[in-house]
């Protein structure tokens, strides 16, 4: 690297950590952060605004009009993701999975906690968004905390089943078909990995704090305006509608958007709702309000991604990356445990901030696009549970009246552990 190919770099340094302190701070929200950051790299690494050449990289056209579309795929399958979890909330079907689970718990805190845990686990790979987390936390949480559970356990109930939830759900999946440029199918195929020592620590992690003390009073005020809600009775056989999207993608390795629109034709097949027309318009407009920030932080990830994909600033930031690049399977196995918390605060691991980009830095200095995607993946249950950035984190301390950060430090290293345990089982198979 040149004198000054080596002052641009550090000037791209000083912008990325003077934007991620501005996001840890709340000072500025990560939906305008990306798209600033993406400028600022382009203009320091030299690449133009405008050109006569087509062939050249610009800022308004490659880093803004083409940035802006780049994750078209994750779009799509966002607002069907949301359009599926709205059909399922319409329908019933929500809330009468939560009210068998109930049912089957009876009064023992643990296997309520452990019932809820995995009852929102499915429903969430069906519908994510925080208008799905407050609908499930609204009337799951008031539940565990009437059968003497503490308020911090339901909290980690709700976080974990959140993280969880992420896993599976398929309109998630888009984002590393578009930033690797990896098939829906290899996605699948190693969606267990990230998930099972997940699931394992996150069982471990609840029960040990019930055990440990996780009980509270049996009396609590729900706060106005919620409510459990009984909700209109559907057929049993409609309570698998959520898994539908899951089932079409990994029995026969169909696309996101089509095995949604599978899954909403079945649950209305399951369930026989009196007005399934209206359901289907209603939900596409209701989920995709419940979506409009991520949509819009897709766009603003899809303008970084082709700022630091710019053949400029891939040239300055390229021989930082290849010098930090794990090299064999343990040092990707360390690499990436030690170095999972940078996924909270929209760190630079964070695949909805900063973390596609990086990710996309990898892949061009030499890792191969599976072992970037499992590592994002995995990373990203720190960021699911822990992050209390997150829009779902802040409202489930909220609504329990537990400490956000006391949250955080008490998730954390269960987190690790699963992301440990994770890099274990997957390095070897990527490298």
């Amino acid at each position: 690297m040149t004198t000054w190919m080596w002052v641009q770099a550090v000037g791209i340094l000083l912008v990325f950590l003077l934007f991620v302190g501005l996001m840890m701070a709340r000072k500025m929200p990560t939906i305008l952060a990306l798209p600033s950051m993406a400028i600022l790299f382009a203009l320091i690494a030299g690449v133009p605004w405008t050109s006569a050449d087509p062939e050249t990289a610009t800022i308004s056209g490659t880093v803004l009009a083409q940035g802006a579309m780049r994750l078209s795929t994750a779009i799509a399958g966002l607002i069907f993701g949301a359009w599926f979890g709205q059909i399922l909330n319409k329908v019933g079907i929500t809330k009468a999975i939560i009210r068998k689970a109930a049912e089957l718990a009876g009064d023992k805190p643990i296997l309520i906690a452990l019932l809820f845990f995995v009852t929102a686990s499915i429903i969430f790979s069906a519908a994510n968004g925080l208008g799905m987390v407050i609908l499930v936390g609204t009337i799951v949480i008031p539940i565990m905390l009437t059968a003497g559970i503490s308020q911090f356990v339901a909290s980690i109930v709700v976080l974990a089943a959140v993280g969880i939830g992420a896993l599976f759900n398929v309109s998630t999946w888009a984002v590393y078909v578009d930033v690797l440029g990896l098939p829906v199918s290899t996605i699948a195929d190693y969606t267990l990995i990230a998930a099972v020592p997940l699931f394992v620590v996150s069982v471990a992690m609840i029960v040990f704090h019930i055990k440990r003390g996780g009980q509270g009073r049996r009396a609590w005020a729900m706060p106005n305006g919620s409510s459990s809600g009984e909700g209109r009775k559907v057929p049993t056989v409609a309570l698998i509608s959520p898994i539908v999207p899951v089932l079409m993608v990994f029995i026969f390795k169909m696309d996101i958007v089509p095995a949604v629109i599978i899954g909403a034709l079945a649950t209305l097949i399951l369930s026989l709702p009196k007005r399934p027309i209206h359901i289907l318009s209603s939900a596409l407009v209701e989920g995709i309000q419940d979506v409009a920030g991520a949509l819009a932080l897709m766009i603003g990830i899809g303008i970084l991604l082709n700022s630091v994909m710019a053949p400029q600033v891939t040239a300055v930031i390229s021989p930082l990356i290849e010098s930090v690049l794990p090299g064999s399977p343990w040092t990707y196995i360390l690499f990436f445990t030690i170095l999972s918390p940078l996924a909270i605060y929209r760190g630079p691991l964070n695949v909805w901030g900063l973390g596609s980009g990086i990710a996309a830095l990898f892949v061009g200095a030499g890792m191969t696009p599976v072992a970037a995607m499992l590592a994002l993946r995995v990373v990203s249950n720190v960021q699911a549970v822990s992050d209390p950035t997150n829009s779902h984190n802040v409202w489930v301390a909220d609504f329990t009246k537990s400490d956000i950060n006391e949250i955080l430090k008490k998730t954390l290293p269960w987190m690790m552990a699963s992301v440990l345990l994770s890099m274990l089982w997957g390095a070897f198979m990527v490298f």
